[in-house]
């Protein structure tokens, strides 16, 4: 068991490498905020405006309400134990063994596949400005980076991912307000489109142009698209103040993507009414090039290109750590959780590295294959993430008691019936995917991966009881 409030790493001996506390508030708050702004916003907003119209700023409002709820439970676990690979070790620790073998791979899958699928696209952002360089070149030159800046050490990593996050923030920030100048000054350089005001919002099909079932068969599509504001509980075990950070970045980053993206939505539907964006491009395109700026799909292609390095960069953090948390609860071979001179968890993250290459390959040979059944885990492999979080701080209540409860530093809002809030909710999402053509599969296969999860810690399991009684036979004899 890890010391209260001390990496595993650091609890085994005082020469040992241990992972280094040298993340501050700034590349906290960017590392979170900028994990849930990627290429699902600007491009995949095309679909969900599609599927509900106006109205989907009701989902994004209603889902990120949840999505902070879920994060603020795992706020709670974190500020009162800062250890890298939160998720697995809060529910090996609060629930049972079993629970952490399987949220902690679970997890770790969820950002290969991600991985996979952020670097099989890499290339063909490249090629827009360079179309004879092979795409598998351009996955190769990425990987080779981003494994080199996470061995160099957290602060690289930080600093990276701060840069990034600044560039897709910056980016959104200036399409909300170039978009406002375009609404307030009234600036129409079609002939063919109407003038732009917020009026679009209810004037085509009022503010729920397909129903309420219109708004409630996105919620599924809008879900995905707060993935990755979870890391803000991975970096607590590298945080410099974790107890005062990650409640800030906690509470201000949820906050912050509500605003980007509900604002975002917001400016790009009056200035282009939302029966016009079909999806043939990206919103932000449409919206630069109604502004009328020059370059307008290169700019585009810089922000999405870095989105989806940095999403790249995130993940392969993620994973790192997440198989340093499993090897030191023995849910992993132990030479995973071996750590550099600088604190970096190499051995996980070249292992990560090494599994991403060959999903990569993977999807250049068989891409429908991978897109159809992989992803399919990844998108399930989320809710799964997100249910275990509630369940383990559920457990993690029960366990400390009403005295310890009482002196937690960030305690969840009305913890006696937030979690079965979230845990209703997500199984409401379950159900949306099921009758979802596009997440149907995902459904079927959510089951049999947690199967499999299963099987592997009862094999594992078993195979650490029969070494164990043989040590004990030797010391016997």
């Amino acid at each position: 068991m890890t010391t209260r409030g001390m990496p595993a790493s650091a609890s085994a001996s005082d020469d040992a490498p241990r992972m280094k506390r040298a993340l501050q508030g700034r590349h906290i708050q960017m590392i979170a905020l900028g994990g849930a702004i990627g290429t699902g916003l600007f491009y995949g907003s095309a679909d969900t405006i599609g599927v509900a119209g106006p109205s989907v700023l009701l989902a994004y409002l209603v889902v990120g309400a949840v999505i902070f709820l879920i994060i603020r439970a795992l706020g709670e676990m974190s500020v009162d134990e800062p250890v890298s690979g939160a998720f697995s070790h809060f529910a090996h620790r609060n629930w049972s063994p079993r629970a952490g073998f399987v949220s902690g791979w679970n997890y770790w899958f969820n950002y290969i596949a991600v991985a996979m699928v952020e670097l099989s696209v890499v290339g063909s952002f490249v090629n827009y400005w360079l179309p004879a360089v092979p795409l598998w070149v351009s996955a190769a030159v990425v990987l080779v980076l981003i494994t080199g800046v996470n061995l160099v050490g957290v602060r690289a990593f930080g600093e990276f991912e701060f840069w990034f996050a600044i560039v897709k923030v910056g980016a959104v920030i200036a399409m909300i307000v170039l978009g406002i100048v375009v609404v307030a000054f009234g600036i129409n350089n079609s002939t063919d489109l109407p003038d732009p005001t917020f009026a679009h919002l209810v004037d085509d099909g009022g503010f729920f142009p397909h129903g309420i079932g219109g708004t409630v068969a996105s919620l599924a599509v809008v879900a995905f698209s707060f993935g990755g504001t979870e890391l803000v509980a991975v970096t607590a075990g590298e945080a410099a103040d974790p107890r005062r950070t990650i409640p800030k970045a906690v509470n201000q980053v949820i906050l912050r993507i509500l605003i980007f993206y509900i604002g975002a939505l917001a400016v790009i539907m009056a200035v282009m009414p939302w029966s016009l964006i079909d999806g043939g491009t990206s919103p932000f395109v449409q919206i630069f090039d109604r502004i009328g700026i020059p370059g307008a799909a290169h700019i585009l292609n810089l922000v999405v290109l870095t989105a989806v390095v940095s999403v790249y960069n995130s993940g392969l953090y993620s994973n790192g750590r997440m198989l340093h948390s499993l090897a030191q609860q023995g849910s992993a071979p132990a030479f995973l959780g071996r750590l550099s001179r600088r604190g970096a968890p190499v051995a996980g993250v070249l292992a990560s590295s090494a599994v991403t290459v060959l999903a990569v390959v993977v999807v250049f040979l068989w891409p429908d294959f991978a897109f159809q059944y992989l992803l399919s885990i990844a998108l399930i492999a989320a809710i799964i993430n997100w249910g275990m979080i509630m369940i383990t701080q559920l457990k993690f209540r029960r366990r400390i008691g009403a005295d310890g409860a009482a002196r937690l530093a960030f305690p969840l809002p009305w913890a006696r019936v937030t979690p079965w809030i979230v845990l209703v909710f997500l199984a409401a999402v379950v159900v949306l995917m099921a009758f979802s053509p596009q997440y149907r599969t995902a459904v079927i296969v959510g089951p049999v991966w947690v199967a499999i999860l299963l099987v592997a810690y009862e094999v594992r399991a078993r195979r650490a009881r029969r070494a164990d009684g043989g040590n004990r036979l030797r010391e016997v004899h």
